[in-house]
């Protein structure tokens, strides 16, 4: 097969393949996502038995084909095992896996979204976040790494940005006002009969921190109900007004 190639990834989902074969999708941090054949790893003594599973993150040595690669060897760092002590939290996990796949491709630089993945995962094993809220802030930061992330800094209608501070600017119109079909904020005088969703002050300051947030800070705080239910239901709908895409393990969220 010639030589091989080493990426750091993760596996997104794993599906069987013959007897005792395994075709696995990889989120690679150099070639984006990619397609490899785990041979034997249904077997119970086989190398990739652990490894070629959802959610197990790493550095794998492939072969390179004309068409797919070929797992050659492993080195596991994190396997998540975690995640199967409870049920809804796992559940969480594929979805996130799930979103990542659908927003990857093939020969792109994953860097941003593996990181993402990677740190999302991390957040739903600490028991002082609420899985939902991890979903939200997960959903709103994926949309910012693929370009399609609502604008909640300025008016979508007049451009007038918000005054951050106290308000007290009368050069600025604070907006408070979300609209879906205007990718983002509305101040009052732009509303003209748009359907909107009033938004309190904490709420958009949310919103803004998941947009600009480093990463390494992103999951470091968390929201009252009142708070969380008008994130939850903005990012919710806007998701669902620009992407007709159906996950599967969205269903058993719901459930």
């Amino acid at each position: 097969m010639g030589q091989t190639i080493v990426l750091t990834g993760m596996v997104l989902s794993a599906m069987p393949v013959g007897d005792y074969d395994k075709r696995i999708q990889i989120l690679t941090r150099e070639r984006g996502k990619i397609t490899a054949f785990a041979r034997g790893a249904r077997r119970p003594n086989s190398a990739f038995l652990a490894a070629a599973n959802p959610f197990s993150f790493g550095q794998f040595e492939l072969f390179e084909g004309r068409n797919a690669y070929s797992l050659a060897k492993v080195d596991i760092e994190n396997y998540f095992r975690e995640l199967a002590d409870d049920v809804d939290t796992a559940y969480y996990g594929f979805y996130i896996l799930e979103m990542a796949a659908y927003y990857t491709q093939e020969n792109m630089d994953a860097t941003d979204f593996l990181n993402l993945l990677y740190v999302t995962l991390k957040a739903l094993l600490k028991p002082a976040l609420d899985n939902r809220l991890v979903r939200r802030i997960y959903e709103l930061r994926v949309l910012v790494l693929s370009g399609e992330y609502p604008n909640v800094f300025s008016c979508t209608g007049c451009g007038r940005k918000e005054a951050l501070e106290d308000g007290t600017d009368e050069s600025r119109v604070r907006p408070h006002f979300f609209s879906i079909r205007h990718h983002g904020l509305l101040c009052p005088d732009c509303i003209k009969g748009e359907p909107v969703i009033a938004m309190d002050a904490s709420t958009l300051y949310a919103m803004q921190y998941i947009i600009s947030a480093p990463l390494r800070r992103l999951y470091t705080f968390t929201l009252s109900g009142p708070v969380f239910e008008r994130l939850e239901e903005i990012i919710s709908n806007y998701i669902d007004h620009y992407s007709d895409h159906i996950y599967k393990s969205e269903d058993l969220l719901k459930k």
